[in-house]
């Protein structure tokens, strides 16, 4: 591909580009991990990444991807032989439960078709049927990057609740945190799992478990091998801001930093601003005549939008032809729907201006592949964030 001047236009579901604000934040030496200078810095990140997920309880941070929060959720928590309730709610869930497997966990699978979140009322059956109390956990992926879906975690909580049983709840934020409100504390989950690389716009390379009293005790009983994933040593020395290992110090500093920027923002604003970009991105979606892959308006995702192609045309294809003409990266299809969708990254550092030209690569990308659409995709987008639809929608009532 020939050299293309300007801005990249990373629009995949994360990693999201990271803002020059965190980029120029990481620029420092490195300091010495022992000392009092990073024992603060060790401090503001431990205590401001609580206010992100929503708890007082323990946040811990690992040097790792996602999937090592998944992993320490796991062996900090399950023993062989237990059994958990799962959600096949896409791609991520399903590698959850594969690495769940490699430790000897029995996983019962509730079956899905990757076009919504995890049903409640499906959860509440599979745990009121388990008198015995086999289920030690119900593990749930917030928002499903593959597919464009999120699950209903409060109501997912509230049918636990009705059953009356104990099983541990955790859930997989890795791509929600800091893009979708999410209540660890007021929801009662014992172990979220996020990463750093999505809505809090750091580069890869930081994960999290933040940690419920009961998940604690768990794991304080729990007879499951583990070393660098143990949260004992973790809870104990980060008290000072510290790490019982050598932490990934810059990615720190960027943490810092976007905790910062989030809450100068204000969160509800944060969430409300993927809101707005998701819903205009879908307007455009149905405009140029194509399908979301998410079926439930309850459940579309504020963090992206998955785009069924229409039948015969391959989106890898069509991904390819966008970023050799116009210089931006759609997510890929994975799994089950390879081939068969693409996905619009619009998280993070993600604001109206950005969005619009995003989708005006998107649609320029349809005409150049040879897609079947209706143009007007970013006129309809532009009346979102303008207000017009809305405006309409009202005046129609009054009428």
């Amino acid at each position: 591909m020939a050299s293309q001047q300007g801005r990249h236009f990373l629009q995949i579901p994360g990693p999201s580009p990271v803002p020059d604000r965190i980029l120029r934040a990481m620029d420092m030496p490195v300091i010495d991990h022992r000392s009092a200078e990073f024992g603060r810095l060790g401090r503001d990140v431990l205590d401001g990444i609580k206010t992100v997920f929503g708890t007082t309880q323990p946040v811990v941070i690992y040097p790792s991807s996602g999937t090592g929060a998944w992993e320490a959720a796991i062996v900090n928590t399950l023993s062989p032989g237990d059994t958990v309730l799962m959600a096949e709610t896409g791609h991520f869930a399903t590698l959850w439960r594969q690495i769940a497997a490699r430790f000897g966990i029995e996983v019962d699978f509730i079956p899905g078709d990757w076009r919504r979140g995890a049903d409640p009322a499906q959860i509440e059956a599979r745990l009121a049927e388990d008198r015995a109390h086999r289920i030690k956990a119900v593990m749930v992926v917030h928002n499903e990057t593959s597919t464009g879906s999120t699950s209903r975690i409060a109501e997912i909580r509230q049918a636990i609740d009705r059953t009356g049983h104990p099983a541990l709840f955790m859930v997989d934020t890795i791509s929600s945190l800091a893009s979708v409100d999410y209540r660890h504390d007021e929801w009662r989950v014992d172990v979220t799992v996020s990463g750093s690389q999505k809505g809090l716009m750091l580069p890869p390379g930081l994960s999290f478990n933040a940690i419920s009293e009961k998940a604690l005790a768990a794991a304080k009983a729990n007879s499951m091998p583990r070393s660098y994933w143990d949260w004992q040593e973790m809870v104990k020395i980060n008290a000072n801001g510290f790490f019982p290992y050598t932490p990934a110090t810059n990615l720190l500093y960027g943490l810092r930093e976007a905790i910062r920027m989030l809450h100068e923002e204000g969160l509800e604003n944060v969430f409300a601003r993927h809101q707005r970009l998701a819903a205009a991105t879908r307007a455009a979606v149905r405009a140029w005549g194509l399908e979301i892959l998410c079926e439930n308006p309850a459940e579309y995702s504020p963090v992206l939008t998955t785009v069924m192609m229409p039948p015969s045309h391959d989106a890898d294809q069509y991904r390819k032809v966008a970023l050799e003409r116009f210089n931006i990266s759609l997510g890929s299809g994975l799994g089950k729907v390879a081939g068969k969708v693409f996905r619009i990254g619009h998280l993070g550092e993600c604001n109206d201006l950005t969005l619009i030209g995003a989708l005006s690569g998107v649609e320029m990308g349809l005409a150049a592949a040879g897609v079947p659409h209706r143009s007007g995709g970013v006129q309809a987008a532009m009346a979102v964030l303008e207000g017009q639809e809305e405006s309409n929608t009202r005046k129609a009532a009054v009428a």
